[in-house]
């Protein structure tokens, strides 16, 4: 194993996949000789030149709808997203095309295309720079979202993603590029569709997903230190749902608590309130809580946006909440 940070993960999967197949290829702002915006691309036009690795025009309809024009053709684009608050710009090629190219298209056609990039809130960047779109892309038929926590489950589920022959929304965030995690060192595929479960548990089961879950590992010590087992679940991967895990540690506990960070109404949570309740509903001991942001757009104020922001407390008051009401 080699220690990285989420960045040099990132930049590893692309790099990795690019040196085996040469119809794939990275574009997007600043991604070539600014070595990425957030420095996920440092050193790929060095090694793969500028056919491959694209510096755009600040035109995210442009160059998304030449991407995916380009699937069409035989390629497997990358493309980044500087945030995906600006992805809102070139939507229309990823909903109405990229998602319904292979039916529309009765099979003839596949879309083989990475969307990624960082989501959700990254410290002072107020409100139009600080929304999470996950639900919005899951609630697309045609688009898998996958919204990795650590830099061993980017890796994995990066490679995964570029070489599935469906349009991918990769979701990563500005505050996770830093951070640090052990990566094996060969090679090595995590499945897209299956969830983690990052620690065992007995009283309650957590799930939530991309950076926010370490407010759900901040909450579960503290708990311990009161003998309250916590049971925590990444998903991972937003769509497609492995609902079905959920709903093992919910059988087993016998109570649910979700976080994520999104605004409240028609969320990822919500749907997984929906499924639990369908499919589980004999074996809850207590109503299942979500956690979400307050239900406004994200303040500039750090006082605010502490506020704005769920957190461990949150998950501690809520996990407390199903197991004595």
């Amino acid at each position: 194993m080699k220690t990285l940070q989420f960045r040099e993960a990132v930049c590893e999967a692309m790099s990795e996949e690019m040196r085996m197949d040469e119809s794939i290829y990275l574009m997007g702002e600043e991604v070539a000789e600014y070595n990425g915006a957030y420095k996920a691309s440092k050193g790929m036009l060095d090694e793969f030149g500028e056919k491959r690795v694209i510096d755009t025009p600040i035109s995210e309809a442009g160059f998304a709808g030449i991407a995916v024009g380009s699937t069409m053709t035989g390629n497997r684009p990358i493309v980044e997203f500087m945030t995906f608050n600006f992805a809102l710009v070139g939507i229309d090629q990823i909903i109405n095309n990229a998602a319904k190219i292979r039916q529309m298209s009765g099979g003839q056609f596949k879309c083989p295309i990475v969307f990624r990039g960082p989501t959700g809130s990254a410290g002072q960047l107020a409100a139009t720079h600080s929304q999470a779109f996950e639900s919005w892309f899951a609630n697309c038929p045609g688009l898998k979202v996958i919204v990795p926590s650590n830099p061993y489950d980017a890796k994995g589920l990066l490679k995964a993603a570029i070489r599935d022959d469906d349009p991918v929304i990769f979701m990563e965030s500005e505050q996770m590029y830093g951070d640090k995690g052990e990566v094996p060192e060969g090679e090595y595929i995590l499945p897209i569709g299956v969830a983690d479960i990052k620690r065992k548990g007995t009283d309650v089961t957590v799930v939530s997903f991309g950076k926010i879950i370490k407010e759900v590992y901040k909450a579960s010590e503290e708990l311990e230190k009161e003998g309250i087992s916590c049971e925590i679940i990444d998903l991972r991967t937003v769509r497609p749902l492995d609902i079905n895990s959920v709903i093992d540690s919910v059988k087993k506990t016998n109570r649910l608590v979700i976080l994520e960070e999104a605004w409240p109404f028609g969320n990822v949570s919500t749907e997984i309130t929906y499924q639990v309740q369908e499919k589980a509903f004999d074996y809850l001991d207590a109503p299942v809580i979500k956690i979400n942001t307050a239900d406004t757009p994200a303040p500039y104020s750090p006082v605010l946006l502490e506020e704005w922001l769920p957190n461990s407390t949150d998950v501690i008051k809520a996990v407390k909440k199903v197991l004595y009401k």
